[in-house]
């Protein structure tokens, strides 16, 4: 079978650049390789197409006979060796290797130890509704590491020093040959570091840092809501060889309230109310996280009705105003009653049945709709 034009396998152009060709291959190799389709054996062959397609179109010897005979111009024999000079199959591979398997935390190169920044740490912050309202300063301890005062941060025993590592000459990383491609990856001897330490320092057993504590001020922002987190940037672990330190992120989590429940910027509560404030209205005082407000309540208030006091809930760290406090009513039934209560709500109760819809509008709708159902 005739083979495919190598600029059509990886989509450019004839006069495509060295970029253009090589970022088309980075993309065609992640989408076709054999890791990411294990059960495609046509995912396989693609594969091996676009990097016999990508070795001939790198090399500029090669694609000046490719571009002048054709497939006639160039040694096919060539197209599973791993690649050569600057624009080889293993360095192309090497640049998206860490894409694939998820291998990126390094920022070196193959000239030098790789760079990883430090990781990012979390601290949990469980704090009041009220101290979430209205924001406030606290101190936290967090875990932190300092330069090993011993050995000075070298992680070496006194009167000896690190060395360069053997398996990867100081490099920091090394390349594997695995079937038809090369893999660059972190030295296992040294970390990608590039020197190992034979006679460790005892303090901080050779890794040149020692663990502490150290104590943060932490300025949470009024308004703040639960699952928020505050950046403190520099304070999370360091990086490894001289790259740049993780940052710790303070993640708020809000106690549950006695009276409130916060949505949002609103607030919810539930309020009592007895039988007679309900038939009668009147004047109601009500809690908020600044003190208390008061509202009318008309004759004949139900128990679940809602009442809004406008900007009386929480002025979220990204709102303009605050939110409102919503008052649920609840009718409470009395207990325990006197005779001479009892008296009086049975009497209550002949002159409501005796005022009829009057007095009881609900029941008399109720009453009729069951009516008409068993009519």
């Amino acid at each position: 079978m005739a083979k495919r034009d190598f600029y059509e396998i990886l989509g450019v152009a004839k006069n495509a650049s060295d970029e253009e060709i090589k970022k088309a291959y980075r993309k065609l190799a992640m989408k076709h390789h054999p890791d990411r389709n294990p059960d495609s054996k046509g995912a396989e062959d693609k594969f091996k197409e676009v990097k016999e397609a990508y070795e001939m179109l790198s090399d500029q010897d090669k694609r000046a006979a490719y571009d002048r005979y054709g497939h006639a111009g160039v040694d096919p024999n060539m197209g599973g060796g791993g690649g050569g000079g600057a624009g080889g199959f293993a360095d192309a591979f090497g640049d998206i290797f860490g894409d694939i398997f998820g291998g990126g935390g390094g920022r070196g190169r193959s000239g030098g130890p790789q760079v990883y920044r430090g990781a990012d740490l979390r601290y949990n912050l469980e704090i009041t509704l009220e101290q979430a309202a209205h924001g406030f300063d606290t101190t936290i301890r967090v875990p932190s590491w300092d330069q090993c005062e011993v050995c000075d941060g070298s992680g070496a025993k006194a009167g000896s020093a690190p060395i360069t590592c053997p398996t990867c000459a100081g490099h920091g990383q090394v390349r594997m040959q695995q079937g038809f491609f090369s893999i660059q990856q972190t030295c296992p001897k040294c970390h990608g570091s590039g020197k190992i330490i034979p006679d460790p320092c005892p303090s901080c057993g050779g890794a040149g840092r020692v663990k502490r504590n150290k104590t943060l001020e932490v300025k949470i922002p009024a308004g703040i809501d639960d699952g928020m987190r505050i950046r403190s940037s520099g304070n999370g672990e360091p990086g490894m060889n001289g790259g740049p330190t993780g940052d710790l992120y303070v993640e708020i989590h809000i106690k549950p309230h006695e009276v409130f429940q916060r949505d949002g910027d609103d607030l919810h509560y539930e309020m009592p109310i007895s039988f007679a404030r309900a038939a009668l209205g009147g004047e109601i005082e009500a809690p908020t996280l600044n003190g208390k407000a008061s509202f009318s309540i008309p004759e004949g208030t139900q128990s679940g009705k809602t009442f809004r006091l406008r900007g009386k809930g929480i002025k979220g760290v990204r709102s303009a105003v605050p939110g409102d406090l919503f008052c649920h009513v609840v009718v409470e039934t009395p207990v325990k009653l006197t005779e001479r209560q009892k008296d009086l709500l049975r009497e209550l109760e002949t002159l409501t049945i005796e005022g009829g819809a009057k007095h009881s509008p609900q029941t008399k709708t109720w009453k009729d709709k069951v009516k008409e159902f068993f009519e």
